[in-house]
């Protein structure tokens, strides 16, 4: 049993309620019960599997198979869930799953499976396996839209124990606005009956226009404000919102910078973009930046990194917005191994911890203190940061432009290395 509070605008009211969810039957840390976790390939009532493992677990790492050993990324545990039941049932296709990834990838559904697949055939399992996944479950790609703030602050959190007369120790706190975007026939809702239940929940047959607007409006404009509110002694959205300098940076980028960039009816991204920024504004959540920092490397390559191919696509000049941003975000990633973990320094030089890939923090933290140590110029430094094919995915120093737009925001920034 958990309890969530939910505290925001709702159809133009104030809305401040709690809510008991009571759906959870058991829970199960696979790393410590592994065998608990793979049982639950043979319980013939599964029938769907609901994940969020952010953008960063949602990806394919090579991992022996090893009997009785956790493994460690998730698909790496769906595919072995899947085989345990296929070997359970001999590969019946009326136990075939339905399974749900909720995590900010596009088509993150097709990803999950093209995940499974790979681990089938590393470990050498049979094809008629693989097969099974292929026609016998479902992975459909959907779109969760909701700001969802984590535990509450200690005076909260107090309060509200002192009305229930126990303490909770995972409660939670969100906003009151959700939706559910699923891509399948809207049949479905009567396997899962969510719109039955009254939830916004969307079955449609083309889930790019939920996607691509709330990944790169709403997770776009996290994305864009994080590493400069951290870097700048700001510690949550709506305290960056309301910033005379920032708050008018981050609307002024949205709506010059990505929306155009978008292939949908302007008025409706500007709609959605202002929509967005009054839930930025909810008084009544501290959503914490720290957390939105988290595998922000991952985040930037899935949120802002569309846009500014778009501009590249275009042979435009990339935007001050977005270049500002993407120097920031290098700018935070100024670190230093600790025995604690990788901390950077803000503009004042206070220390924050980051949270991301120790193997990209490292790459990161290697060109930064070689930068430091040759005494580099900015742009320099930026042309090697973008020739990072394993943070981006392609070679940005490619792009016209942007390695000097970078350097120019370092030297604007004034906290960043500028070395002659």
């Amino acid at each position: 049993m958990v309890h969530v509070g939910y505290s925001g605008l709702e159809n133009g009211e104030t809305v401040e309620r709690k809510e008991v969810v009571n759906v959870f039957r058991e829970l199960v840390d696979p790393y410590s019960e592994w065998k608990r976790f793979v049982a639950l390939a043979e319980n013939p009532d599964l029938r769907v599997i609901v994940s969020n493992t952010t953008e960063a677990g949602l990806k394919f790492r090579s991992e022996a198979l090893a009997e009785g050993k956790p493994l460690e990324s998730f698909p790496g545990k769906i595919a072995y869930l899947l085989y345990r039941r296929y070997a359970a049932f001999q590969g019946s296709t009326e136990k075939g799953l339905l399974l749900l990834p909720c995590e900010l990838l596009e088509r993150n559904g097709d990803e999950l499976l093209a995940c499974v697949l790979r681990h089938a055939e590393e470990w050498r399992l049979p094809g008629e396996f693989s097969e099974w996944v292929r026609t016998s479950n479902r992975f459909l790609n959907s779109l969760v839209d909701r700001i969802v703030t984590g535990y509450p602050g200690d005076e909260q959190a107090q309060s509200w124990s002192g009305e229930w007369g126990y303490e909770d120790s995972e409660m939670n706190t969100a906003e009151p606005y959700h939706l559910w975007a699923i891509e399948a026939e809207p049949e479905l809702d009567n396997v899962l009956p969510l719109r039955q239940a009254g939830l916004n929940v969307h079955w449609t047959r083309d889930l790019r226009p939920y996607q691509q607007r709330k990944v790169r409006i709403l997770n776009g404009a996290h994305t864009l404000m994080t590493p400069l509110g951290i870097l700048s002694g700001l510690t949550h959205v709506r305290e960056l919102m309301e910033h005379s300098e920032l708050g008018s940076f981050v609307v002024r980028t949205v709506e010059n910078e990505i929306v155009p960039s978008l292939p949908y009816p302007r008025e409706e991204m500007d709609d959605y973009a202002a929509a967005v920024f009054e839930r930025f504004r909810n008084p009544f959540i501290r959503h914490r930046l720290s957390d939105i920092a988290m595998n922000s490397i991952s985040k930037f390559k899935t949120r802002l990194l569309p846009t500014l191919a778009h501009y590249g696509k275009q042979h435009k000049p990339i935007p001050d917005g977005l270049a500002r941003a993407f120097a920031a975000l290098l700018r935070y990633y100024n670190v230093r191994a600790t025995g604690n973990g990788f901390i950077g320094k803000t503009f004042a030089g206070a220390e924050y911890a980051v949270r991301d890939d120790e193997s990209l923090i490292g790459l990161f933290e290697e060109i930064w203190t070689d930068a430091e140590r040759l005494k580099q110029p900015p742009i320099r430094i930026a042309e090697r940061f973008l020739r990072l094919e394993a943070a981006w995915g392609i070679d940005l120093a490619k792009v016209d432009g942007l390695a000097a737009g970078i350097a120019a925001q370092w030297t604007k920034m004034g906290g960043a290395a500028t070395y002659e």
